[in-house]
């Protein structure tokens, strides 16, 4: 009896659409970004990416706030396409890379918005100081690839107040922008 209960079980889990099943996602850091943008003494923007980073999320379109995300940037790898700038931007004048050389999210929650895009409550843990952070959110696209996986993209954005984070605010830069890309692969 039980293995006609396990084996009806597996059936109808095996018959629902696979986008339907909650699912963990490993970063493709090729196909994935991690941007910045921050403003230069209030005339223009600097913009750069963090080239090394890594992390996983697990999504549920059925259950949304089962939902999750981590992603771990190495803050070493800032690159504004400047290389005097970066020694700067990494340095104990601003980010402190040498001390603080990981910056870190883990979400505590995901909602759905009114708008379909999701609001993810995390700890972002940046400069040492860890606060809470709403990043928004939406899901890109889901499907198989050429390769036999199955893939799921978002795009998100945040603002950090520098300040906030124990950084020492010069000009008008008291903020960056993060603009991020993740596509996973599912696990």
């Amino acid at each position: 009896m039980k293995k006609v209960l396990i084996a009806s079980a597996l059936s109808a889990i095996m018959a629902l659409p696979m986008s339907a099943i909650a699912a963990d996602y490993k970063i493709d850091t090729t196909h994935a970004f991690v941007n910045f943008k921050v403003s230069h003494l209030g005339y223009s923007f600097i913009q750069g990416r963090f080239n090394k980073f890594e992390g996983q999320f697990s999504y549920d379109e059925k259950n949304v706030a089962a939902s999750k995300v981590t992603i771990n940037v190495n803050t070493t790898s800032l690159d504004s396409n400047h290389a005097e700038r970066d020694k700067h931007l990494k340095s104990d004048d601003y980010i402190n890379a040498g001390k603080f050389s990981t910056a870190k999210f883990v979400s505590t929650s995901v909602a759905e918005k009114a708008d379909g895009g999701l609001a993810i409550t995390g700890d972002m843990t940046f400069h040492g100081v860890t606060k809470p952070l709403v990043v928004d959110a939406k899901i890109i696209g889901q499907g198989d690839d050429p390769w036999g996986n199955y893939r799921t993209g978002l795009e998100a954005t945040a603002r950090l107040e520098l300040a906030e984070f124990g950084m020492n605010v010069k000009g008008a830069s008291t903020y960056v922008d993060l603009d991020i890309v993740l596509e996973g692969i599912r696990q």
